[in-house]
């Protein structure tokens, strides 16, 4: 009787538990299936959410590009726009450098005649020479060169005469012919130079750097096996009518070759001569009179003051004293033309 009233109160119990759990198992079932589904559509949606991504970058990156493009299109057209006036310059240097082929011949001719026998004479010697006879002779020849030819601006152009204004060299014509000459010799450069303005211009070309020693110095034969060896910038200074026979070795460039080095004999030791070694040679003599082996071994400047370069710096020294303020803008537009120059270059 016990067991039957437990079991009739047990038994509903059992039987809705059993339904209940056929309805759960039923619904957990539709649950998978419908989780399944969900993480199929998350599937979709982080798929969905990497392709904007990918789609963004790549939008960034087009953005980009296409930016940059335009930048490079403005400042393409800024270029072409600020060079259209360089077309004309650049068709007539079209011209010019096609004649070049032709003309290189006399020009090469009268430029090393410039450089190795002009040195020593005045400016008014120096353009009877070239003008009235070496062009002239070319001319009789038919050796090919350009019309009215002018030495300095085949050894040198504008811009490397605004970088030597801007060292310090003086701008009236001699000096510049003087400074082409010195920048193209192959022997060593003599300078009569008694106003010092060649070695002022020197000093600012080579920096400090450069060692300056005279003959009457002590020790001098070892300062120049130092300066050779370590292939510095030596200008011997104030030199006579003589120049110790010591150096002529250097001064005809008398090297030989061990290896890859180079010496030269100093005396009676052979010296090493550095690969950037150069010398320049200076006299404050008026009018020095070398002897021929000297002229042969040395190429000899005449840097004496000419009467229109005086000119040009006792006005500068007028205004310097009168108009400071003004002589001071003219040496900021100087200065500022020689950059231009060298810019436009």
């Amino acid at each position: 009787m016990s067991y039957n009233k437990v079991y009739k109160f047990v038994k509903p119990l059992e039987d809705e538990a059993a339904v209940a759990k056929q309805t759960a198992d039923a619904k957990l079932a539709e649950l998978e299936i419908v989780q399944a589904k969900v993480a199929g559509i998350m599937a979709q949606v982080q798929d969905l959410k990497d392709q904007l991504a990918a789609a963004e970058t790549k939008k960034a990156n087009v953005e980009a590009r296409a930016a940059a493009l335009n930048a490079k299109l403005d400042l393409a057209n800024r270029l072409v726009g600020g060079l259209a006036d360089e077309n004309k310059r650049w068709k007539e240097s079209v011209i010019t450098l096609s004649n070049d082929s032709l003309t290189m011949i006399g020009n090469a001719i009268i430029s090393a005649a410039f450089v190795s026998y002009i040195g020593p004479f005045s400016q008014e010697f120096r353009r009877e020479i070239w003008e009235d006879e070496w062009l002239v002779d070319c001319q009789k020849t038919k050796i090919p060169h350009t019309e009215g030819v002018d030495p300095l601006f085949i050894l040198s152009n504008l811009s490397m005469q605004a970088g030597w204004k801007t060292e310090g060299l003086p701008a009236d014509r001699v000096s510049l012919e003087n400074a082409a000459i010195i920048n193209s010799c192959a022997r060593y450069p003599l300078i009569i130079d008694p106003q010092l303005q060649g070695q002022t211009w020197i000093k600012g070309k080579e920096g400090s750097a450069m060692q300056i020693i005279q003959l009457s110095q002590k020790g001098w034969p070892k300062k120049i096996e130092l300066a050779l060896g370590n292939g510095n910038v030596l200008m011997i200074e104030s030199i006579g009518q003589e120049i110790d026979a010591v150096l002529d070795p250097l001064l005809s460039r008398q090297f030989t070759k061990k290896g890859k080095s180079r010496f030269v004999k100093l005396g009676v030791e052979d010296c090493e001569v550095g690969s950037s070694f150069k010398l320049y040679l200076q006299t404050k003599w008026q009018n020095p009179h070398y002897k021929p082996e000297i002229a042969a071994q040395c190429t000899i400047i005449n840097f004496i003051v000419t009467e229109l370069g005086l000119e040009d710096q006792l006005l500068a020294e007028v205004v310097r004293i009168e108009k400071p303020d003004l002589e001071q803008t003219r040496d900021d537009l100087v200065k500022q033309q020689n950059e231009f120059e060298i810019t436009l270059a």
